[in-house]
């Protein structure tokens, strides 16, 4: 039933991950939505991303060491975090401030945080496979979800980090594996790869098959998704909302949510969102080993992770702090391969296909900006850097509740977007 306090029209700005997410969960409560995407369905992030719904590894990116990373990766192009020599002010606020959080204190609450949402992010997936309508295309389990490391010393890295989230509150179980045990997994990884972690109770889905289900959900419990709609601006009338595309389109209704990723400033500044949302640009590819792997494979020291996708491999990687519109730059794939191929066997990386790279949206202290803005009828979703599919079902739950006036759990409070 929709509340006294509901909206009874929204528009959804964004057909990747949150937004469909976000449109889900407010056609759960009664709300018409309509969605408006510049492009079409997953055509942003939400298209080449690695998949992966993982509690264990959804952690803030202001892991202290990143900062060593960043110097780092000034001087050097092939590394996996890459931040270009620039005087962009924009890019200079936003790792001024990425750089304030990257403490130990600041790391370990946020790590808090996100052990507490990465509990009930995997419950919101099993909701939206239920009911009317539900989403068709399952998630799969990983069993296990496999680590690889080039050493010890790397491996120990990552136990130390699962120790971190059991103090925080959070669960993690894995066991540590040989480098005999993990190619005796799976025999696609090669001679470089010296020591694993096995994880169990992960997840991972097929991002471009998920993405087609849950737009088809979206339009069979009675959505609009409309393509080619290019939104140049927002306006509260007071009594409602103006949502203006270019060519002098128009729709009115009662109230908007901004999911545009990386682009979501452009629309919300106005309305009070001051955080900057600087985009952190992935690239992947995909191959065909002779032996397909079954689960994820992920090579935390070298930023690689690596998905099955059907009859093939999607290979992923790169954290690029550049322009969101910039042009794909083939000296990150080449970096992607140097880093990926010691750990493999059995690839032809010349053989690769569907080469892509799409924009993360980023915040300087981690957190997603979900919530209202200083305007009741315009709200945002976005700025969850690498983890919109993992959180896109519970930020569009949450979002929806807020909307229609019901209670929000008390997390919610460290993403307003107004902070």
């Amino acid at each position: 039933m929709v509340g006294a306090k509901s909206p009874g029209h929204v528009v959804v700005v964004g057909a990747g991950f949150i937004g469909l997410s976000t449109a889900w969960y407010l056609q759960e409560r009664g709300i018409k939505v309509t969605v408006v995407d510049r492009g079409g369905v997953a055509s942003g992030s939400s298209w080449g991303n690695a998949g992966w719904l993982t509690p264990a590894l959804t952690l803030p990116l202001s892991e202290p060491s990143v900062l060593t990373y960043g110097l780092k990766a000034m001087l050097d192009p092939a590394s996996p975090l890459y931040i270009p020599l620039s005087a962009n002010p924009t890019l200079l606020k936003f790792l001024a401030g990425f750089a304030r959080n990257c403490t130990p204190g600041k790391w370990r609450a946020a790590m808090s945080v996100f052990a507490e949402i990465s509990r009930t992010g995997l419950d919101a997936f099993d909701e939206i496979a239920q009911g009317l309508n539900p989403v068709a295309e399952p998630t799969k389990v990983a069993d296990p979800f496999l680590t690889g490391f080039a050493s010890l010393k790397d491996r120990d890295a990552l136990v130390k980090e699962f120790d971190v989230i059991r103090q925080q509150g959070g669960q993690v179980d894995f066991s540590l594996m040989s480098g005999e045990q993990i190619r005796t997994l799976e025999p696609t990884l090669g001679d470089g790869v010296v020591a694993g972690v096995a994880i169990r109770d992960q997840r991972f889905l097929n991002p471009p098959v998920y993405m087609d289900s849950l737009a088809e959900s979206v339009t069979a419990r009675g959505a609009e998704i409309v393509g080619a709609f290019n939104v140049v601006d927002i306006r509260d009338t007071g009594a409602g909302v103006e949502v203006i595309g270019s060519e002098g389109r128009l729709l009115a209704a009662d109230a908007v949510v901004v999911a545009t990723g990386a682009w979501l400033g452009r629309l919300a500044r106005r309305f009070g969102v001051r955080r900057v949302v600087q985009a952190g640009r992935g690239y992947s590819f995909t191959v065909v080993p002779e032996v397909l792997p079954r689960n994820p494979i992920y090579f935390p020291a070298q930023r690689v992770a690596c998905t099955p996708l059907g009859d093939r491999l999607r290979v992923a990687g790169m954290m690029e702090f550049r322009d969101a519109d910039a042009p794909l730059d083939p000296r990150r794939i080449k970096a992607i391969i140097d880093a990926a191929a010691p750990m493999f066997t059995g690839i032809d990386w010349d053989d690769r296909a569907e080469e892509w790279v799409g924009a993360r949206p980023c915040t300087t202290d981690g957190f997603p900006l979900i919530g209202a803005t200083k305007s009741s009828r315009v709200h945002v979703a976005g700025g969850h850097g690498m983890w919109g599919v993992a959180l896109g079902p519970l930020t569009g739950k949450m979002l929806a509740a807020q909307m229609s006036g019901d209670t929000t759990p008390a997390v919610m409070r460290h993403f307003n977007p107004l902070r």
